[in-house]
């Protein structure tokens, strides 16, 4: 027989999660923004002489520096981080118990179970979404360095990302690249609002412990 439910605090996220989560959100912003600028100059309607296009094209670049970086050191630590931070939770179809868990999310998601399963780390549907959208971040990565090589095409960076102009011409790269920007967008919106759901829903501090790293978990006593 099951007694009370008790809560107590797990420390779930590591600082190296939440520092590159951050990094992340910040930079898809800046991204976005100075992104929409460099596909649609006009929209600036600004003197051409102030040279603004070229500190939206730099401050563009500049951000993808760091989001590469931050992604690479995010998988770096899905290899050493505890773990909720491990590579293996962003597969969870892949064993029974995860599966049977991503059917209780499910269930609970679209209506069929009033029961809010308990997740300690990502709940198993969020990270399969996530494994998804680090792979777009990739995408993302690989044809904004292609693109922006073609400036110099003897360079380092061209020789390593031009076999892209073998595939697809460039302007179906940049077609890519903006279009996978619109998917990432569309997944941020989902996630605020899953965030938000499931941090009134559960009582577990989900918004906090990405600053905090702590969540607040229910345990049933025997």
């Amino acid at each position: 027989m099951h007694g009370p439910r008790c809560q107590y605090k797990q420390y779930i996220w590591e600082l190296p999660v939440r520092i590159s989560h951050w990094i992340n959100a910040l930079a898809v912003v800046v991204l976005f923004v100075t992104g929409m600028f460099i596909g649609s100059p006009k929209t600036l309607a600004l003197n051409p002489s102030q040279y603004v296009m070229g500190w939206v094209r730099f401050v563009h670049f500049a951000s993808g520096y760091v989001f590469a970086v931050s992604v690479a050191s995010r998988i770096y630590w899905s290899f050493v981080g505890n773990r909720y931070a491990s590579w293996k939770a962003y597969f969870p179809f892949l064993t029974r118990e995860g599966r049977r868990k991503m059917k209780e999310m499910f269930r609970y998601y679209f209506f069929i179970s009033r029961d809010v399963p308990e997740t300690e780390g990502h709940n198993p549907l969020a990270a399969t979404a996530y494994a998804g959208v680090h792979f777009l971040y990739l995408v993302m990565i690989g044809t904004g360095f292609a693109l922006y090589s073609e400036q110099a095409p003897t360079s380092i960076m061209h020789r390593m990302t031009g076999w892209m102009f073998a595939v697809v011409s460039s302007q179906q790269l940049r077609l890519l690249h903006h279009g996978v920007m619109w998917l990432i967008l569309a997944f941020v919106t989902n996630h605020i609002y899953s965030a938000v759901l499931m941090d009134a829903k559960e009582h577990g501090g989900e918004i906090s412990s990405i600053f905090s790293g702590y969540k607040f978990i229910l345990r049933k006593e025997e």
